[in-house]
């Protein structure tokens, strides 16, 4: 007869035994970390504060601003309404754009304000003269008064 350790080692070997588990330990659910996460969410909010803050308005159209010696840099007032002609003929009224009949009414509805915004010209160097001549009569029947600013390009600095 075998020893009792023996019978033990036989009865496991060949399929029998004691030793079988039909009830495995439960495995832990995951768990999430909340505290990781809150640091995560605060990290990227921070950072799409900071981008959007420093991104400024971008015009809807590219200008390719003509050149000129004796402009200069101007103070920073207040911001004015950015009116662009590209070489296209397109007129941007802001970031929108609109035709030179839009343009007037848009410009009429301005002038009605209490305080109304200043105007920034700032027209494509390509852009056909008779445009530009067309929108600054546009300005003068919608009774525009005061400095029209225009934007250039300085040379040599």
């Amino acid at each position: 007869m075998l020893q009792p350790k023996a019978e033990a080692f036989r009865a496991c070997v060949l399929g029998g035994g004691d030793r079988v588990n039909f009830y495995p330990r439960r495995r832990r659910k995951p768990e999430v970390i909340i505290v990781s996460l809150i640091d995560i969410f605060a990290i990227l909010l921070i950072f799409v504060i900071v981008t959007t803050t420093f991104k400024s308005e971008q015009p809807a159209v590219t200008i390719k601003l003509p050149e000129a010696k004796s402009s200069v840099i101007a103070e920073q007032g207040d911001a004015a309404l950015r009116l662009s002609i590209s070489e296209k003929e397109e007129v941007f009224l802001g970031a929108k754009k609109v035709t030179l009949v839009e343009l007037h009414r848009e410009l009429l509805e301005l002038q009605k304000l209490p305080r109304p915004p200043k105007l920034a010209l700032a027209t494509d160097k390509r852009a056909p003269f008779g445009a530009v001549i067309a929108v600054l009569d546009i300005l003068k029947q919608a009774g525009v008064k005061g400095d029209l600013a225009a934007f250039t390009e300085q040379i040599g600095k």
